[in-house]
């Protein structure tokens, strides 16, 4: 992913995205794989949950706005933790590197 993708640092957590490889055997599926990571730097297994979940549940909350056929790994940082960060900080953050990667969608949903 890396050799292919992009990243963009932000506050709370590094984002990086590559465009999702096509299989020949079956057909392109349009959806997005988000991979989260948290390393050791951020504290003990509690604290690298809690920042694991706060990206998971962002995430989830931002998932109907984002490009299909995309891979994204979110690297937490240690100000997620060191500052307490609340959901809507972590949020505005994604967000921002979202549209630095041109990975939110400008059209509605049409259901």
């Amino acid at each position: 992913m890396r050799r292919e993708g992009a990243r963009w640092r932000g506050k709370y957590c590094v984002l990086s995205a590559a465009r999702m490889p096509a299989q020949a055997d079956e057909p392109y599926v349009l959806r997005t794989r988000v991979g989260y990571i948290t390393t050791r730097s951020i504290g003990n297994a509690v604290k690298r949950n809690r920042a694991r979940r706060l990206l998971r549940e962002v995430m989830r909350h931002l998932s109907d706005s984002i490009v299909p056929g995309w891979d994204i790994v979110l690297v937490a940082q240690p100000s997620i933790i060191a500052e307490s960060a609340r959901m809507q900080q972590v949020q505005e953050d994604l967000l921002w590197l979202l549209n630095k990667a041109h990975l939110i969608r400008t059209a509605p949903i049409a259901k």
